[in-house]
């Protein structure tokens, strides 16, 4: 990968006494489609409003292409923002919006309107010009507000849950949109969202947050596969996470039986987390299963049918194509690799904490 473009050093803020960042360490590389993710409240908007020049830190550094721009205002960064809310100017038409920026830095006509129309092009909003923003539903409207923000060339673009008020289908044909605008522009994007799907499907980076923290940094195969604790492990897609005993290395006990397993180093007898992802759960006749038991619930979700097994007090929730109706006796087999040890957290504050790479 290249260079560090954008480096967050040592960031706090705190909101009414309340503190919202502590002491966030996050270096974001050139042509990066780096995604912020976590639930409300987890400290995203505020790490992204920080680059942007929207909010200063009480404390840290913000250094962008080695240069320390924390105190810089938004309009001296070469940042530019698209929020939820679009914010295109109602009273004006698409090309006056997009062309906005560039006649503040004043640009010549035609420059301008060559931008105009490259822009819409690359949105695929040709021949736009004279629309009015109330005329555009709501993923045009979108289109129109990354036109704007891209014929300002900036090196960084920093997306706010930008698809949030989009309907599904629309919000995948953004996501691809997205991926292909990236790709063309060669710029790094630096994305907010609670949405772990989108995420998974257009980051090269995911950060993990949650209160404030970093809980985990990776590309989308190993956050997923590879989660660092409990709470990556249950806010990126669903997880069985059941308490087990570390026997030895490459054993572990879940729920009284005995798996074997690929993870080695957590000593002997020791209480661990264990993660089961739905998808790599076998169900088998009872007598051919590592346990045994019996399916409660049912629903068909159009790809796999989406089970609950209960066995041995745990209900396991098991994705499978092949059908298994309620009352069902099964086995259940994990294959050794597919089975997370996680470590306990020691404590709930630990739980918060998470590792910086």
């Amino acid at each position: 990968m290249s260079n560090k473009l954008i480096d967050l050093v040592e960031i706090t803020k705190s909101f009414d006494g309340e503190v919202v960042l502590d002491d966030l360490n996050l270096y974001i590389r050139e042509n990066e489609f780096l995604t912020l993710l976590g639930p409300s409240g987890c400290g995203k908007t505020t790490t992204l409003r920080i680059m942007g020049g929207f909010e200063t830190p009480d404390k840290g550094k913000v250094i962008f292409n080695g240069e320390d721009i924390t105190n810089l205002p938004p309009n001296k960064r070469q940042l530019n923002t698209v929020f939820q809310k679009y914010a295109l100017f109602t009273h004006m038409t698409v090309a006056e919006n997009i062309a906005f920026g560039l006649k503040i830095k004043k640009k010549s006509k035609d420059y301008i309107n060559d931008k105009i129309k490259y822009a819409l092009k690359l949105v695929n909003l040709d021949g736009f010009e004279n629309r009015m923003p109330d005329s555009l539903s709501g993923g045009q409207q979108q289109r129109i507000a990354i036109a704007r923000a891209i014929v300002n060339e900036p090196k960084v673009l920093l997306l706010d849950e930008p698809l949030g008020a989009l309907d599904l289908k629309l919000r995948q044909d953004m996501q691809y949109e997205l991926i292909r605008l990236k790709n063309e522009l060669g710029i790094t994007f630096i994305y907010v969202t609670h949405d772990q799907e989108e995420a998974l499907t257009m980051s090269d980076t995911i950060v993990v947050m949650n209160q404030g923290y970093i809980q985990q940094i990776g590309t989308p195969e190993d956050i997923y596969n590879e989660p660092q604790n409990a709470f990556v492990a249950d806010f990126i897609g669903d997880s069985n996470i059941i308490s087990g005993t570390m026997i030895e290395d490459r054993l572990v006990e879940i729920l009284g039986a005995k798996f074997p397993c690929v993870d080695e180093g957590f000593g002997h007898n020791t209480p661990v987390d264990v993660v089961i992802r739905p998808e790599d759960i076998d169900l088998l006749k009872p007598e051919e299963g590592t346990i045994q038991g019996v399916v409660s619930h049912l629903i068909f979700k159009g790809v796999h049918y989406e089970m609950e097994v209960q066995a041995n007090g745990f209900e396991w929730l098991v994705h499978s194509t092949d059908l298994f109706p309620v009352g069902t006796p099964v086995g259940i087999h994990v294959d050794p690799f597919d089975i997370q040890i996680m470590n306990k957290p020691e404590s709930e504050d630990e739980e918060a904490v998470g590792v910086n790479e």
